[in-house]
């Protein structure tokens, strides 16, 4: 089930698909925001951060959040609340990580966790018929942790619920590439397809091509190791 920051998301996604918000226009105060869609202050802002990572809004410190539909993000300019960790950390974190994941899931995999990725691939690909970011994201994620959990490794399914959210984070960036918005469900179905065919290290290379890919939509260094 959807958060209540990404509901909030994907209500001022719709309205600024729909003109209600058009691109240069500030947004509502968050004090409006938040009584208009009845959600707390700390809901409101993580979902307008999560539409500043998908490109469509941009926050301008003493300013307001403004529309940018269709901006693309801008490694040296990250959206409020990640100096913590970098969009180069992160993805330097998920190269350490998920190719592992994606080979010990290859390796372990049964038909039901094989059912469970294509439920999520098509959740994926139906949000993304309709333009829902938002959603879009959010299936992107679970297919990513999802992966960490048929690695059945406890460590590392720990180490994926501890940085579930950096790495939400870190899979919204590449959306802000509207010409590529179509690329990360394609290549998880590579992913997916080398897993069903339970090669380790073919299932590997793939999640690593995708991370160098998505690293690559936003202009972000991925590491040759």
């Amino acid at each position: 089930m959807p958060s209540i920051a990404n509901i909030a998301a994907q209500a001022l996604q719709r309205r600024i698909a729909n003109g209600e918000f058009v691109v240069g226009a500030a947004l509502p105060s968050q004090r409006e925001l938040s009584a208009q869609l009845s959600i707390s202050r700390a809901s409101l802002r993580e979902a307008i951060s999560t539409l500043e990572a998908l490109g469509l809004v941009r926050a301008q410190p003493g300013k307001g959040v403004f529309v940018t539909a269709g901006h693309k993000f801008d490694p040296d300019h990250p959206p409020r609340g990640t100096e913590m960790m970098t969009p180069q950390a992160l993805i330097e974190l998920r190269a350490a990580l998920e190719p592992t994941w994606a080979g010990l899931a290859a390796l372990r995999i049964d038909d039901a966790g094989l059912a469970q990725l294509e439920t999520i691939q098509r959740g994926m690909e139906d949000a993304l018929k309709v333009c829902d970011l938002v959603m879009a994201a959010d299936w992107d994620l679970q297919f990513h942790l999802l992966l960490a959990e048929l690695s059945d490794n406890p460590g590392l399914i720990g180490i994926s619920h501890q940085f579930s959210e950096q790495i939400g984070h870190s899979l919204r960036l590449p959306f802000s590439n509207r010409a590529a918005i179509w690329a990360p469900a394609d290549e998880h179905r590579r992913i997916t397809s080398a897993i069903a065919s339970r090669n380790a290290a073919s299932a590997a290379a793939a999640m690593r091509e995708h991370l160098a890919a998505a690293a690559a939509r936003v202009g972000i260094a991925f590491p040759s190791l």
